[in-house]
């Protein structure tokens, strides 16, 4: 199976899709160790717990996903999304959804509104004129636990192998960006089954300017290829009025967002705007 996805923040991971958590081990269909990442489109990066500020920008977030079938048939989608970051750390994202002719629906736009300001996360719907508030999880706090002195965590048979190669900076997207690649080798006998190894490779590019991923490509024989792309890259402040709920919408609260409980806004993709 063959899947290419352009991300162009994020990842807002095509706007009302859930996609599904690859195996553990190995690289999910979005690009992420173990399947999506937190919730958020790749290039805005809602869930960061350290959101970043005084980098504004605005940019468009192009996803576009391609499947070979094993008869040799092709599926393909695009979807594109707008993204918009302030300086305070807030970010917006919004897609519209074209329903099939066949359901008489006319197009509408879905959105989000990421706010570590006042401690929200939206979730806007215009054809319901809608909007869902999920309060974000609040900040860890104490000392992380370490391992104990002298002991040597246990190696699982047929673990994984993981490298990872700097890239050095290059202009990515009309921006300057600093390259990683992270190859994870499954080895042959793993729990999957697998008789030969499975070797799964990420490249992520990420601004330097604006800490956020511009380009982020993929390969897993289980997923496909994946191919995000974050253009069109404008770093003045975004309209104000992009980070507020619209007049007229009505808000509910929903579950509770981040780890530890679902959040509506789920959408599978890892968003630009933070780590």
């Amino acid at each position: 199976m063959k899947k290419t996805i352009a991300f162009g923040f994020t990842v807002v991971f095509g706007a009302a899709l859930l996609l599904a958590q690859g195996p553990r081990g190995g690289f999910g269909p979005l690009g992420g160790f173990g399947g999506p990442g937190p919730g958020g489109i790749l290039g805005a990066g809602p869930r960061s717990r350290t959101p970043v500020t005084g980098q504004p920008y605005s940019a468009t977030e192009t996803l576009t996903t391609q499947d070979t079938l094993s008869n040799g048939n092709q599926i393909s989608r695009t979807q594109t999304s707008t993204v918009a970051r302030d300086t305070n750390g807030r970010i917006y994202t919004s897609e519209t959804i074209t329903p099939s002719a066949s359901s008489g629906k006319q197009p509408y736009t879905v959105s989000t509104i990421y706010d570590p300001v006042a401690g929200y996360e939206y979730r806007l719907n215009s054809s319901t004129m809608t909007a869902i508030q999920t309060p974000l999880p609040k900040p860890r706090t104490g000392t992380p636990p370490t391992t104990a002195t002298g002991t040597t965590p246990p190696t699982r048979p047929n673990a994984p192998t993981v490298t990872t190669t700097s890239l050095g900076t290059s202009p990515i997207n009309g921006v300057s960006a600093t390259g990683t690649t992270v190859t994870e080798t499954i080895p042959a006998g793993s729990p999957l089954g697998n008789s030969q190894p499975i070797v799964s490779t990420r490249t992520t590019w990420i601004s330097t300017a604006l800490n956020v991923p511009v380009e982020i490509k993929t390969s897993d024989p289980r997923f496909g290829t994946t191919d995000m792309e974050l253009t069109n890259i404008v770093t003045t402040e975004p309209s104000a009025s992009l980070f507020m709920v619209p007049t007229g919408y009505t808000v509910t609260q929903g579950g509770r967002g981040g780890p530890g409980g679902p959040s509506p806004n789920f959408r599978g993709r890892r968003g630009p705007g933070g780590n």
